[in-house]
């Protein structure tokens, strides 16, 4: 593993912070290339909501169904974003005066993703006038052609990237759309629905249907459910995003946030007057991804729209328990595919070849396919290689597949061109640069392996790269303090795109034990300091084979750790390697 410093921007960029700015936050901020301006994100400051060309269209026709008082269904995705998107519509909608308002999440084992015919077959039993998709519909060509049949209007809201042909639908809101003027591609699907919903509002008030004071609170007051959505979905964290999730985040810890999310963090354990990004990131996405993995999404939805604290919180418990089976399901298959990598690796290295191979296709018949995509991420972090994981779908022997990648191999373009050069192999695919699913026939697992192994080799430079941390170089042995680590806390929120600082430094492990069965605690010493530093690697009970001398290079994060009623600074290590 190689670690590489990240560079700091010229010395004019230091200059225009303000002085009182702690010095490493400083070098922190201007490594990420971020303007003086920015350092503080203010709704004032985000896109325009007339920037996003086609929500002028997609307004136009909700006000219409709000005079008519038509249905509107809102089809949603089995996903964080999916969810909050479908929880920022129907809450917003309802607020705004619309009567009739549904929502319909396909349930991901029986319908798949997405408005697929079947799902519009099923969508049409609730008898809508008009469909609106949040986080999905891009490429729902038949799905959408199916509504037009059966006299349904679609609007298709998303950010995923489109084909090279559109649904016939009569609004399509999509930042990546190659003619949408707006400046950031960075939006998640609830986002996008945020956009939407804020043009609306903005029409009602000047048709005189709404104050105008009214359509900004009905708005503003969804920004909880956009930080959550936009931080789960790993879109990037570019200023515009980074001003949702700053606002969203600072409703959260005044307790101007939804029952659902109150009962979420209480459920995790996580203190929500001190809400952080990496709380929606690690602790409540994962209890909402839970049920659309395992069981229906509309569960989540409704801890979302939860109306009372007593409801959302039974509603949260259950989530909170599919997400222990889900760990638990994880765990399994993780090992299991761990197995097949080592076995593989194994078998390369007897036959003299290179110790790991380019891509990994991995597939067991026990295996889930709601959780095929946790077990990829993990995989790929570990081989750092791309991997596409595999588990039966319930229908005609074919096999659900969600595919993760590494920085500088685009996932769906990998199965494009497979799709491309194999007509019959890819039944059905889509995705984004870092991530990818796919639907294929179980008997042509063998061909799509092959096919896919090949293709990635197309990508030497990122194969043959070294593995590479990113960090923000030292610690002084007095900056390791409280104080600092609060200010980083502040000075998020940190993401995709805009990531937590990691430090390095050579530090002596005075001494390490195991804490409650799970994570491994240490206390360092800094070579130029006198006190000791706690410091903490998650998940991890054994120290580490060959890393038995005392002075070790740390990559961590200063964080801090809150212990009855105590708070300190700790070192969260993500990587050791020897000094």
């Amino acid at each position: 593993m190689r670690l590489i410093r990240r560079r700091v921007a010229p010395v004019k960029l230091l200059q225009s912070f303000p002085a009182d700015m702690h010095p490493v936050l400083q070098r922190v901020y201007a490594a990420r290339n971020t303007a003086a301006d920015q350092l503080v994100p203010s709704l004032a400051q985000m896109i325009p909501v007339g920037a996003l060309a086609g929500a002028t269209a997609a307004a136009m026709r909700l006000a219409d169904a709000r005079v008519r008082q038509e249905r509107v269904l809102i089809l949603g995705d089995f996903d964080t974003d999916g969810a909050t998107a479908t929880a920022l519509c129907i809450s917003c909608l309802r607020a705004m005066g619309f009567a009739d308002v549904v929502y319909l999440v396909p349930n991901r084992i029986e319908f798949g993703y997405g408005l697929s015919p079947a799902i519009v077959d099923e969508a049409a039993k609730l008898r809508p006038d008009l469909i609106v998709t949040v986080d999905n519909g891009i490429s729902s060509i038949d799905g959408v052609e199916r509504a037009k049949q059966q006299g349904i209007d679609v609007i298709v809201t998303d950010h995923h990237l489109p084909g090279l042909k559109l649904p016939d639908a009569v609004a399509i809101v999509n930042p990546n759309l190659a003619d949408e003027p707006f400046p950031s591609k960075c939006l998640s699907g609830v986002g996008v629905a945020f956009y939407v919903l804020a043009a609306l509002g903005r029409l009602l008030a000047d048709r005189g249907l709404i104050g105008r004071g009214q359509s900004r609170s009905i708005v503003a007051d969804g920004l909880d459910l956009v930080a959550l959505g936009t931080v789960a979905d790993l879109v990037r964290l570019d200023y515009n995003n980074r001003i949702h999730v700053t606002e969203g985040l600072a409703r959260m810890r005044s307790g101007r946030t939804r029952p659902g999310i109150r009962a979420l963090f209480t459920v995790a354990g996580r203190n929500i007057r001190d809400a952080r990004a990496n709380d929606l990131g690690y602790a409540i996405a994962p209890r909402l991804n839970a049920a659309g993995r395992l069981t229906d999404m509309s569960l989540g939805i409704d801890c979302l729209l939860a109306q009372s604290d007593a409801e959302a919180l039974q509603l949260a418990k259950r989530l909170d328990a599919l997400n222990i089976e889900r760990r638990q399901l994880q765990a399994q298959m993780e090992a299991k595919a761990r197995d097949f990598v080592a076995s593989a690796t194994r078998n390369l290295v007897d036959s003299g070849e290179d110790d790991r191979h380019d891509a990994y296709c991995l597939f067991d018949a026990n295996w889930h396919e709601g959780v095929v995509g946790l077990v990829a991420s993990r995989i790929k972090d570990q081989v750092h290689r791309p991997v596409v994981a595999f588990a039966p779908a319930d229908q005609g022997g074919l096999l659900k597949g969600s595919a993760r990648s590494i920085e500088g191999i685009h996932i769906r373009d990998v199965i494009d061109a497979i799709a491309a050069r194999h007509p019959d192999l890819v039944n059905k695919f889509g995705g984004y640069a870092m991530a990818a699913g796919m639907t294929i026939d179980g008997e042509r697992l063998d061909t799509f392996r092959q096919a896919f192994v090949a293709e990635v080799r197309q990508h030497t430079d990122a194969l043959t790269g070294p593995d590479l941390i990113w960090t923000d170089g030292e610690l002084a042995a007095a900056e390791l303090n409280l104080d600092l680590a609060e200010e980083l806390r502040r000075g998020g929120p940190w993401g995709q795109g805009f990531p937590e600082p990691l430090f390095e430094n050579v530090l002596e492990v005075v001494d390490h034990r195991v804490l409650k069965d799970a994570h491994l605690k240490l206390r360092v010493s800094h070579p130029d300091g006198k006190g000791l530093t706690e410091a903490i690697i998650f998940n991890q009970t054994q120290f580490p084979d060959g890393f038995d001398g005392s002075l070790l290079k740390l990559v961590y994060r200063l964080d801090v750790n809150e212990y009855r009623n105590r708070r300190t600074a700790q070192l969260v290590v993500e990587h050791m390697q020897s000094a």
